[in-house]
């Protein structure tokens, strides 16, 4: 039977992720990277497709699970007549290779255990060839090799083109599986210890948790998404995946299904305020130094995603063999969507930009001749149309967020010019666009009569994004249209105490059938809701998402009040930024990452 969605715990080692399901089963896993073809993708389709089962004989879901201590490192406990048993999963920081690491540790009586592996490499469609080569089974097709041991050997055998072993593990006792991938023209790498790989894997977590600042009343969800979020980061560029899936439905049995596995600009400053406001500078400067080589050449050609280390190149095609989660198809992997015009991301790249100096990270020397030449592009097209924040899949139109971040671009280069006037450029040329965009927005994505900012100019329909108005500071959070706005948007976008991003019923984005709330913009609710003064308001609405982590502390990008379910990419980016800084600024009193000062 198909897990749901916030079955799954995370494992990763900051290159790539896995999901472990409460049945025991490895249900998806890229190799060697976050974007890599899966050679585990039950997630997306059966059991047939890969995945890498290791539980109790005949149990089929875990008595409970956590992750130990302050760590990506996932404990899985089994009770059973016999005994009961630990299974400890997770993926070391790679030296060389990448390597999954599952050690079962009996904790009383004698249980007997069964593991069922089902290698299918490029997304669960190859069947490799398996051998045995000193003690280890090893599986080759094509690019890919991976290489199976244990320690203490156990005996396995082949069936029904998978490996299997049963053993039994008593008190006290310990078994270890290291499964590890590797180019297949290379030499196999040199052999984990997977206990001495354990020991390192938690002090290192324990280190990295250590530094966050935040000692709140919400540090424990804090953390566990600061800690999701640095597993979400490809460790040799910075850059930050928006999740370790593809394709997970964001209404189940409908064609809503993309792929996330990329790094998009949209994220920059959210990720940036969340990271400095925890204390985690390194991170942030990494991510900083990432959004600088991505975005470097001719601004005309500045993309909303790019690949882990950067990559242009992203092309979207459907997987048929997979039939997808919950039977939601197409799967997709690549992203057409990287081919659209989005005005708001240079005006997201430049606040980040200006975020990052703010918070003393070090300059670039070429940094502001770069946002110069990305501001000089948005002066000539900031009144087209785009397709918009989330990516439409309909005509352009005039976006009312695009607009405002093309404010956002505008202002923050005033700032920094008059913070630092030695820098070179024009402050009153961008003061003028400034204020013809503000006179613009004002006037056309302003319906007087609902007293609200509609989604685009003209229209009726109402945007989650228009909740940011206020914290990018192009209206004070005090002026009659945002307090109109905060309370439409509540209004006409509330789904079972959540938020829509926007109406599916008007077809605005272009495509069939509808999705769930989203939980992003409900945590943008919840800080409009505190920067107009309901502080009440907002921690309610922020405990009601608090209430929907998984039993991990994990969130997808969606959730469906109706059926009771996550929905969506697994586990989301923006949902664990949107809950790091609403978290912080209700204990703090204002929104972190607020770098606007309102126009008038």
């Amino acid at each position: 039977m198909t897990q749901r969605i916030e079955d799954y715990a995370l494992i990763g080692d900051l290159q790539t992720a896995a999901l472990v399901g409460r049945d025991g089963s490895i249900d998806w896993l890229c190799l060697p990277r976050f974007d890599s073809g899966a050679c585990f993708a039950a997630l997306l389709g059966d059991e047939d497709n890969g995945h890498w089962r290791l539980s109790p004989t005949g149990a089929s879901r875990c008595t409970r699970r956590g992750y130990a201590d302050e760590s990506l490192v996932l404990e899985t406990f089994w009770e059973t007549r016999s005994g009961t048993v630990k299974v400890v999963d997770f993926m070391p920081q790679r030296d060389e290779a990448p390597d999954v690491v599952r050690i079962v540790e009996g904790l009383s009586g004698t249980v007997e255990m069964t593991a069922v592996l089902r290698l299918r490499f490029d997304h669960g469609s190859i069947v490799p060839w398996m051998r045995r080569a000193d003690g280890h089974r090893v599986a080759i097709a094509g690019p890919d090799s991976v290489w199976l041991r244990s320690e203490p050997p156990v005996k396995t055998w082949g069936q029904e083109f998978s490996t299997r072993s049963s053993f039994t593990v008593g008190a006290g006792e310990r078994v270890a599986f290291v499964l590890t991938w590797h180019p297949s023209h290379e030499p196999r790498p040199a052999l984990v210890d997977p206990f001495e790989a354990l020991e390192q894997s938690l002090e290192d977590w324990k280190a990295w948790s250590a530094r966050c600042t935040y000692e709140g009343p919400y540090r424990e969800a804090v953390l566990r998404s600061l800690i999701t979020l640095k597993a979400l980061t490809y460790a040799p560029t910075g850059g930050i995946v928006a999740a370790p899936t593809t394709s997970l439905p964001e209404e189940i049995g409908g064609v809503r299904n993309w792929d996330y596995r990329y790094c998009w600009l949209r994220d920059s400053t959210l990720t940036l305020g969340a990271l400095l406001s925890a204390g985690y500078v390194e991170e942030a400067a990494a991510w900083r130094d990432w959004l600088l080589r991505a975005v470097a050449g001719d601004p005309a050609d500045l993309q909303i995603m790019y690949g882990p280390a950067g990559e242009r190149r992203l092309p979207e095609t459907t997987l048929p063999w997979l039939r997808g989660h919950a039977g939601s198809a197409p799967v997709r992997i690549g992203n057409a969507a990287v081919d659209q015009l989005q005005l708001d991301v240079y005006g997201e790249v430049v606040d980040s930009l200006f975020q990052a100096r703010e918070a003393g990270i070090p300059a670039e020397a070429h940094a502001w001749n770069l946002q110069l030449s990305l501001l000089g592009f948005l002066e000539s097209t900031w009144r087209d149309p785009d397709e918009g924040l989330w990516e439409v899949r309909g005509p352009r139109r005039h976006f009312t967020h695009s607009k405002v971040m093309a404010w956002v671009a505008a202002d923050r280069a005033v700032r920094t010019l008059e913070d630092d006037p030695s820098l070179n450029g024009d402050p009153a040329r961008w003061r003028a666009m400034r204020d013809e965009v503000h006179a613009e927005v004002c006037e056309r994505a302003y319906d007087p009569e609902r007293n609200t900012f509609t989604q685009s100019y003209g229209s009726q329909e109402l945007d989650a994004a228009t909740l940011l108005i206020p914290r990018v500071g192009f209206l004070p959070p005090d002026d009659p249209r945002v307090v109109g706005t905060v309370d439409a948007v509540r209004r006409e976008l509330g789904h079972g105490g959540f938020v829509r991003r926007y109406s599916t019923a008007r077809a605005v984005d272009g495509l069939p059938g509808q999705e769930g709330a989203f939980l992003a913009c409900t945590f943008w609710l919840a800080d409009a809701l505190m920067l107009i003064g309901r502080k009440d308001e907002a921690r309610e609405v922020f405990e009601r998402l608090l209430a929907l982590r998984s039993d991990v502390g994990l969130l997808a990008e969606e959730y469906d009040p109706v059926a009771g379910r996550q929905l969506g990419n697994f586990p989301q980016a923006f949902s664990h930024i949107g809950l790091v800084g609403t978290a912080l600024g209700l204990d703090r009193g204002a929104v972190v990452g607020r770098e606007g000062q309102a126009a008038g």
